[in-house]
């Protein structure tokens, strides 16, 4: 592959890491105490113009 491509996907990868963290972030903010609890969270990526789908599953603790 080449070095464009690996630095563009490096490029988008990250955006999604960092905007995603913000997201998650935010969203237990506003929920308040979330002590003790465990959510389920799932990340699909697709790509149009290519057949993909990739769903990665795990699970985030909640803060209180």
């Amino acid at each position: 592959m080449s070095d464009d491509f690996n630095m563009s996907m490096r490029k988008f990868l990250k955006q999604v890491g960092v905007t995603s963290q913000q997201a998650i972030e935010d969203a237990m903010r506003n929920a308040g105490d979330t002590g003790g609890k465990t959510f389920e969270a799932k990340m699909i990526l697709t790509i149009d113009g290519l057949d993909l789908e990739h769903t990665v599953t795990g699970k985030i603790e909640g803060q209180g």
